[in-house]
C-alpha cells in the first residue's frame, strides 16, 4: 500500500466513525425532553422529527479530524488553536461550562496547557469531553499499533482535559473505535472488545468502570446498565464512557440497535450515543446507519469547511461525505424545546405509566460543567 491509499484508507475509516458519532449526537440530542413523555418516545421507537442539531461532541471530533488530515498526528498547539477557531464560529453547540472557561482563554491566547490545567484547583477536567468526540482518531490509527493509539488519544484529551481520568476515557473510546475498525467482516466479539479496552486504558476510576460494564451482563435492560454504570449524569469519564462500551458491545451489528439501547440510559444522551455510535459505525462502516435518518439533516455549504478541500477518501466523494456532519442550528442552542414532540411522546405514555420527574432524567438538571 502507497502513502497516499494508506492516507485515503485512514480518512475514510474516520470519516465512517466520524459519521456514526454525529448522526448519534444529533439523534441523542433530540430525546432531551421532558421526563414525563421521553421514556414513551423511546419505548415506541419514535423517530424525531427534524432538524437534528449536532452538538459540541461533533464540532470537536471535526476539529481532531481536521487537524489529522493536515499532519498525520495530534499536534497539540494545532488541535488547541482548531477547537478555539470552531468554538468561536459557533458557541451555541451545547459546550459545557468548563469547555466554554478554557476554549475563550485559548482564544485569546492563553497557552493551552495553562487553561487545561487550572480548572478544578489545578486538577484538570475529568469530563467525558475528550471520550466523547475520539473515535474518529481510534478509527484513524486502526492500522498502527496500539501505544500509537494510545499516545495520539492522550495528546488529543490533554489540550481540554488536563485530569488522568478524563484522559483515560478518551484513550478506552479510542482503542475501542481502533478494535471496531479492525474487527469489520469480522463476527462479533464483545469479550475481545471489553479485553482489548482493558487491557490498553491506564489504571483509573474509569478503567474500574469499564471492568464493571464487561462483568454486566448483555441481555440485562439498557436501563439497569445505566443505573449501575451511569449514564453520564455528572458529564465525567467514569460514569459515561463504560455504559457507551457496553451499549456498543451489546449491539455491534446494528447501529440502529445500538442507538436505541443508547438513548434508553438518558442521562447525558447525546454524548453516550455520539461514543456508541462512533464505535458501532467504525466496524460496520456509514451505509449501517438507516437512510432516513440521514434524510432528517439540514446541512450547512459545504464550503463552510476546510476539510472539503483535501483529497477524496475511498468511496463517496469527500465533500458530500463530509457535509453529513453539518447539521444546522439556525443560530439557536442546540438543546431547545419542541412542543409537537413533546405533545407526541405524552400520546405514547398512558397516564398510569407517566413517572415523577427527576432531575438527572430532565436536560435541565444535566450540569455541562465538566466536559
Amino acid at each position: 500500500m502507497t502513502a497516499s491509499d494508506s492516507q485515503r484508507a485512514r480518512l475514510a475509516r474516520a470519516l465512517d466513525a466520524l459519521e456514526g458519532l454525529s448522526v448519534g449526537d444529533a439523534f441523542g440530542e433530540r430525546f432531551f425532553v421532558k421526563p414525563s413523555v421521553v421514556e414513551g418516545l423511546i419505548d415506541a421507537r419514535a423517530l424525531p422529527p427534524p432538524p437534528w442539531a449536532y452538538t459540541d461532541d461533533t464540532e470537536m471530533a471535526l476539529g481532531i479530524l481536521e487537524v489529522l488530515e493536515a499532519r498525520g498526528r495530534i499536534e497539540q498547539d494545532l488541535l488547541a488553536e482548531v477547537f478555539a477557531r470552531r468554538y468561536r464560529r459557533n458557541r451555541h453547540r451545547g459546550y459545557g461550562g468548563t469547555a466554554h472557561e478554557i476554549l475563550q482563554k485559548i482564544s485569546v491566547g492563553i497557552s493551552w496547557r495553562e487553561a487545561a490545567s487550572e480548572p478544578f484547583d489545578g486538577a484538570g477536567s475529568m469530563g467525558n469531553g475528550g471520550a466523547m468526540r475520539v473515535a474518529p482518531l481510534g478509527a484513524w490509527f486502526a492500522e498502527d499499533d496500539d501505544a500509537r493509539i494510545v499516545e495520539e488519544a492522550r495528546a488529543s484529551a490533554e489540550v481540554t482535559h488536563f485530569n488522568s481520568e478524563g484522559q483515560a476515557g478518551a484513550i478506552a473510546i479510542a482503542v475501542a473505535a481502533a478494535w471496531a475498525a479492525r474487527s469489520r467482516h469480522k463476527l462479533a466479539d464483545p469479550d475481545s472488545l471489553f479485553e482489548h479496552v482493558l487491557a490498553l486504558t491506564p489504571p483509573s476510576t474509569t478503567w474500574k468502570g469499564i471492568r464493571k460494564a464487561a462483568r454486566w451482563s448483555l441481555d440485562a435492560t439498557p436501563t439497569s446498565a445505566a443505573r449501575e454504570l451511569g449514564s453520564g449524569q455528572r458529564v465525567l469519564a467514569v460514569d459515561t464512557v463504560p455504559f457507551a462500551i457496553w451499549c456498543a458491545a451489546r449491539h455491534l451489528d446494528s447501529y440502529e440497535d445500538a442507538m436505541w439501547t443508547t438513548v434508553s440510559g438518558l442521562g447525558d444522551r447525546d454524548t453516550t450515543c455520539a461514543i456508541t455510535g462512533g464505535i458501532v459505525a467504525a466496524r460496520l462502516g456509514a451505509e449501517a446507519i438507516p437512510q432516513d435518518w440521514h434524510q432528517t439533516q439540514s446541512l450547512h455549504p459545504a464550503s463552510a469547511d476546510p476539510l472539503v478541500t483535501s483529497p477524496q477518501p475511498c468511496g463517496a466523494p469527500h465533500a458530500a461525505r463530509v457535509s453529513m456532519h453539518r447539521r444546522a442550528d439556525r443560530g439557536v442552542d442546540p438543546i431547545r424545546e419542541d412542543p409537537a414532540w413533546e405533545e407526541r411522546g405524552h400520546r405514547l405514555v398512558e397516564p398510569t405509566q407517566v413517572r415523577q420527574p427527576a432531575a438527572e432524567n430532565d436536560h435541565v438538571g444535566i450540569q455541562h460543567v465538566d466536559e
